[in-house]
């Protein structure tokens, strides 16, 4: 299975965070599956890094390194990916969500025919066949 982590999942899982939910470790640590993070994440975390360095202490560049050395695919952007943003759809009723980060990641897992894991419960939320709520 090729999955696609979202940025916070990324985080926990090159950290060893305990709040790394089971189901996603034993995923991330099947070596059935191919892990990948997108440039997307990388690009949230620089953002994130410089405007609160005390919050988010690593910077993209250590993040890319530690998933080199991790063995994680890297996923570049590319256009069909942001094209696939016009049919990306939230279920009627459902709580907004405004993270525009997640709405590519879930854009491009869906393009790639990938897996997109994520703990963020308002993205389920997305009629997206991608997304793996763990």
């Amino acid at each position: 299975m090729n999955i696609l982590l979202d940025t916070h999942i990324l985080l926990w899982a090159l950290s060893n965070d305990d709040r790394l939910p089971g189901k996603a470790r034993k995923l991330i640590e099947n070596t059935e599956n191919r892990i990948y993070y997108s440039l997307i994440s990388l690009w949230e975390v620089e953002l994130k890094h410089l405007a609160h360095p005390d919050a988010m202490p690593v910077c993209a560049k250590e993040i890319s390194e530690y998933c080199r050395q991790s063995g994680y695919q890297k996923l570049l952007v590319r256009e069909n990916h942001i094209f696939a943003l016009a049919g990306l759809n939230r279920k009627e009723n459902a709580s907004p969500h405004k993270d525009l980060f997640d709405r590519m990641l879930i854009c491009q897992a869906s393009v790639e025919n990938m897996v997109f894991m994520t703990h963020d419960s308002l993205i389920p939320d997305y009629d997206a066949l991608c997304i793996l709520a763990v």
